[in-house]
């Protein structure tokens, strides 16, 4: 088996890898599981059983300074051991919940240490040395899939034969209590996604989207096309059909002359963008990786040890916003530091008030539109072709988020640099900026309303009433709405979420409610 241990630590690595690879959800049990499935020879299972784990760690996302439960170790060590002991994926599911808790904790402590290289990345970029401070964000970058990879090669060496006699012990009323705990664990991902989106004003798109699905039994790929008519029709109604000429002039700049950045240029700075998480710490979040990622702009502008070194202390500054929309920022900082290569006069101070001012609007509108909108059509299609051991499940799911996310990246790098600060200001007085916000709010919503229905079927055995005229009290809740008790269960763990209750504990509170329900026979 050692072949097949070195084929799950190599998708381990990739996994977590992730943080090179520009947050394009490679990472996702979806994706993961089945390169699993696959390096042990049964492929559709870990479609199976990559799909069960991306609906229960649907909401699992590092959004600010929240660190989730570490999927990717968990989700694929659990999809290995289920294969291989010949189990579904109810055992996938309690591997995978405390691995992953586990492995969270290790990362969190990475990100913890990693600040004690911050010091030797300002004498770095004291010396004006770029090339070093490139190759250590990049081996910092490279701890983390070398450390869980490690860690997950150890734990198939060590664990094959423990792990089989212990899943063989188990007796069949626990895998049941663990099939239906598993079957509700989902609700904690759409409360996640909820809480990015939720509000009095959009709520009606929510229920919307649960009518759709409940009543007319719509699948998630026509709810997600109906959601995209709406939206646009909404949005479009909201806006003023002038506005694009009112401003259209106004977005038309004079050429700059003696430009020193290429195209080229501006390529290096997007495919280095990728990697702007690589050294992801809890001090400066995100700085080496814009440093890194602007760097070839600052060898082409800065000639001389000083001015690099001052350029290189300017980017190690604090910098943290949606890696989705980074390359805007980078853009604009790549025309500013041009015109500040060429003046004599330039206030290098207004370099990071730009950024900073910058951070938060994009994080806000881009979160949404990635994490809130697009992740979840993606996953909505995805899962729902996967349940069914379909590939193409995770191919539509990596292609329906990336295609618009590279497409966009590699837009806004060129739009910040041309367009330079101006190009958010003129979005915002455009109203462009409202409505994308707006219309991504209503696609979100409306997807994630039906999930509970079409990928959380949650029943209850219940019969109420004397001996002889028993009535089921599923049939009840059906006959005023089918999939009352996912409706209620989402809502449950939403509330939970709003209290700022720790995920790891709502997920462990909600197994345990759907393991004894099941015992109780309660839940089915």
């Amino acid at each position: 088996m050692t072949v097949e241990y070195l084929l799950i630590t190599a998708v381990v690595m990739f996994g977590h890898m992730e943080d090179f690879l520009g947050a394009a959800l490679f990472s996702r049990p979806l994706v993961l599981g089945p390169l699993v499935g696959l390096a042990l020879g049964d492929p559709v299972q870990g479609i199976i059983i990559g799909a069960t784990l991306e609906l229960i760690f649907m909401g699992n996302i590092k959004v600010g300074a929240a660190i989730p439960p570490d999927v990717i170790t968990g989700g694929a060590l659990g999809t290995a051991f289920a294969i291989m002991s010949g189990n579904g994926a109810e055992i996938a599911l309690a591997i995978a919940i405390p691995v992953s808790i586990i492995a969270e904790i290790i990362i969190s402590g990475l990100f913890v240490v990693r600040p004690a290289l911050n010091s030797r990345f300002e004498k770095y970029a004291a010396e004006g040395n770029f090339k070093k401070i490139e190759v250590l964000h990049v081996a910092s970058g490279l701890t983390k899939p070398l450390l869980m990879g490690t860690l997950a090669f150890l734990a198939l060496q060590l664990g094959d034969e423990a792990m089989q006699t212990f899943l063989n012990s188990i007796p069949a009323w626990v895998q049941s209590g663990l099939s239906v705990a598993g079957s509700m664990l989902p609700a904690v991902g759409f409360a996640m996604l909820m809480n990015l989106m939720f509000n009095k004003h959009a709520a009606v798109y929510f229920f919307l989207g649960f009518i759709l699905a409940s009543y007319l039994k719509l699948p998630m790929i026509a709810i997600g096309a109906l959601g995209i008519i709406i939206a646009i029709i909404i949005t479009g109604a909201a806006g003023n059909s002038t506005d694009s000429e009112e401003y259209s002039n106004d977005d038309e700049q004079e050429p700059v002359a003696d430009r020193q950045i290429t195209k080229r240029d501006l390529r290096k700075v997007f495919f280095r963008s990728l990697a702007l998480e690589a050294n992801f710490n809890f001090e400066t979040w995100q700085n080496t990786g814009f440093a890194y990622s602007i760097i070839p702009v600052l060898k082409k502008l800065y000639h001389t040890k000083e001015q690099m070194s001052s350029a290189l202390r300017r980017h190690l500054q604090f910098f943290n916003t949606t890696a989705h929309g980074s390359t805007l920022i980078l853009g604009i900082t790549a025309a500013m530091e041009e015109q500040n290569s060429t003046s004599g006069d330039f206030d290098t101070e207004s370099i990071n008030a730009v950024k900073s001012g910058l951070m938060g609007p994009l994080a806000g509108v881009f979160d949404s539109l990635f994490w809130g909108t697009l992740k979840v059509i993606a996953a909505g299609i995805g899962v729902s072709l996967a349940m069914d051991g379909n590939m193409l499940g995770p191919l539509l799911f990596i292609l329906i988020f990336n295609i618009p996310h590279f497409s966009l990246r590699y837009y806004m790098t060129f739009a910040g640099y041309n367009t330079g600060n101006r190009f958010l200001q003129n979005l915002a007085r455009s109203g462009i900026m409202a409505k994308l916000t707006s219309g991504a709010t209503i696609l979100g919503l409306m997807v994630i309303g039906a999930m509970p229905v079409i990928l959380m079927p949650l029943k209850t055995p219940i019969t109420i009433g004397t001996q002889g005229s028993e009535v089921s009290l599923q049939m009840i809740l059906d006959q005023l709405a089918p999939g009352l008790l996912s409706l209620a269960l989402t809502f449950f763990a939403f509330w939970l979420v709003r209290r700022n209750i720790k995920t790891t504990w709502i997920l462990l509170g909600i197994l345990v409610l759907g393991f004894v329900g099941s015992i109780l026979n309660i839940f089915i």
